[in-house]
């Protein structure tokens, strides 16, 4: 599995609610995170910008950076900007696109990073991890995570609910991911970190048990908090293990067979879905489905504009897109012929559990 970054293992601040931002002079106050106050802010566009205006009496003489495109090109022209003077800290302030640009950045000069978080769209917020596109795709780098995370939840609640949908989708595919960890353990002896399943786990297990919806501050702190710990147990083990299994494996198939299909949240929660399934879990499979449902996410391949045919295709890929990876469908390695069959039986499982 690849190594990551490990510098820092846990965040020195996390703070979640409402007018957090308000808080980001006093916060990079703190001499733990810049000695002088010489400190860059990196935006993106909208509400990045619109968090600096209201932050600038606090921000005093930070110089402010405006990166898009989520590009390995603009990490790059970012860190040469940065390592033009010696800054203490680099908050970047926006999405997953932002934030993933300046954690590679930021890593690149090893400078200390904040992450101000405008929306709960995946785990990238906190993790090691920086997903980036280039010329032959999309690539993940390994980064340091940030050393405070502040998600304002006024900023998220204005954002698109299928940001918050799609990052619902990623925390509880955690659980899966974890699953399909202790499979390569007992199978194949494979390495596991306790702490790492445990952090992972426990916050999906709080969103999926969760009774709240989208509009709730209580059901999007825990989903901030599930998405953080996420980000945490891939820092403390070194790798992507304890969040990314044939979930992720499926979802990074449909990218490559059916660019554009949905998000990657929506995605990769189908995809913790189908293999629950195919673990024969039932009960599981029922607080999965249930759960996905009730937030108005995929639990079919047709609500993400996939025939079936299509996600028999991309399950069968899935396999590919890490060969270092064993999971589920590794374990299984089942011809399209019995997916077409356990797909049928899936649907006719879905029916049962929801109706």
């Amino acid at each position: 599995m690849p190594l990551l970054a490990r510098t820092v293992t846990t965040p020195l601040s996390i703070e979640v609610r409402r007018g957090a931002v308000a808080n980001l002079g006093a916060l990079l106050a703190d001499r733990r995170i810049s000695g002088g106050g010489d400190v860059a802010v990196v935006v993106g566009p909208g509400q990045g910008e619109k968090i600096v205006e209201l932050c600038r009496p606090s921000l005093g003489s930070a110089d402010v950076f405006t990166v898009a495109g989520g590009t390995i090109d603009a990490a790059n022209e970012l860190g040469d900007r940065l390592r033009r003077r010696p800054y203490d800290a680099v908050v970047g302030i926006g999405g997953g696109k932002t934030i993933d640009t300046t954690k590679y950045a930021a890593t690149r000069y090893g400078i200390p990073m904040v992450t101000v978080a405008t929306s709960l769209a995946n785990d990238g917020i906190a993790s090691p991890t920086a997903s980036l596109d280039h010329e032959g795709g999309k690539g993940s780098y390994g980064v340091q995570i940030p050393i405070a995370v502040i998600v304002d939840l006024d900023f998220v609640e204005n954002g698109p609910d299928r940001q918050t949908q799609a990052g619902i989708g990623d925390a509880v595919s955690n659980i899966n991911a974890c699953a399909d960890w202790e499979l390569a353990h007992e199978v194949r002896g494979e390495p596991i970190d306790g702490l790492a399943v445990t952090l992972a786990r426990t916050g999906a297990e709080a969103l999926l048990n969760h009774p709240g919806k989208i509009t709730d501050d209580g059901f999007l702190t825990t989903l901030a908090e599930a998405l953080i710990l996420g980000g945490i147990a891939s820092s403390v083990c070194g790798s992507t293990r304890p969040v990314s299994g044939g979930d992720h494996e499926i979802s990074h198939a449909i990218d490559r067979l059916f660019p554009g299909t949905a998000s990657h949240g929506e995605q990769v929660g189908l995809g913790a879905l189908f293999c629950t399934f195919l673990r024969d879990d039932l009960e599981r499979f029922g607080q999965l489905a249930r759960c996905l449902h009730r937030h108005g996410l995929s639990t079919r391949p047709g609500d993400l504009g996939l025939t079936d045919e299509q996600f028999v295709e991309a399950v069968a890929f899935a396999p590919n897109t890490r060969p270092d990876r064993y999971t589920i469908l590794e374990h299984l390695a089942m011809p399209a012929d019995d997916l077409r069959s356990r797909l049928g039986d899936y649907c006719d499982a879905l029916r049962a559990h929801l109706g």
